[in-house]
């Protein structure tokens, strides 16, 4: 795990991480490869900064999808992402929402 990373937008990170908690999958341009700047896609919205943490932080793994483009990448939640997600999750609720509403327009 990488201690550098750092999460410019706390709220498109809990985004992704709900989504993906529902089965929702992360797709990547396959040519984006080593550019963690490369837009993804998560439930048809474009994901500007989460992915480099969710990677890095092993909370997503690639995996083979059969029915899917040769050009992209298709990530879904780890094991340990989805206990990371659970959490996360429970905790930004717990949050008062100007808290959290404060946090969406900081990031």
């Amino acid at each position: 795990m990488h201690d550098d990373v750092i999460i410019p937008d706390r709220g498109e990170f809990i985004d992704a991480l709900k989504r993906l908690r529902r089965g929702h999958v992360l797709v990547r341009p396959r040519a984006a490869r080593d550019d963690e700047t490369a837009r993804c896609m998560l439930d048809s919205g474009i994901v500007y900064t989460a992915y480099p943490a969710l990677a890095r932080y092993g909370l997503i793994d690639e995996y083979a999808n059969p029915e899917g483009f040769d050009t992209m990448r298709y990530y879904r939640l780890t094991e340990r992402g989805r206990r990371f997600a659970d959490q996360a999750c429970q905790a930004w609720q717990k949050r008062p929402l100007l808290e959290r509403l404060a946090v969406r327009l900081v990031g």
